[in-house]
């Protein structure tokens, strides 16, 4: 089981979480692609734009913050943070 946590965050609190579940075969760049789409539908967000500092945040932490100069338009929260909670073994 693949699962993906994302959040949101404004002003140190956390304000919303949702945790999406992948039992595909698929490889796990396209489980986080695909994670994240369904976190941004599910939230109402536009997709966010992988900077270099959230790519490399993510391949050292499997985890990475998404702030305002990775959205085109305006967002109302600090930012949106995903983590990997668990992965296939």
């Amino acid at each position: 089981m693949f699962r993906l946590w994302g959040k949101i965050w404004t002003e140190n609190r956390l304000v919303t979480d949702i945790t999406i579940c992948d039992d595909s075969n698929d490889t796990r760049t396209h489980k986080i692609f695909r994670g994240l789409d369904e976190i941004c539908v599910k939230l109402d967000l536009g997709k966010p734009i992988w900077l270099d500092a959230n790519i490399r945040d993510f391949q050292r932490h499997s985890k990475t913050r998404f702030t305002q100069d990775s959205f085109i338009e305006h967002i109302d929260f600090d930012f949106l943070e995903i983590q990997v909670i668990e992965e296939d073994d």
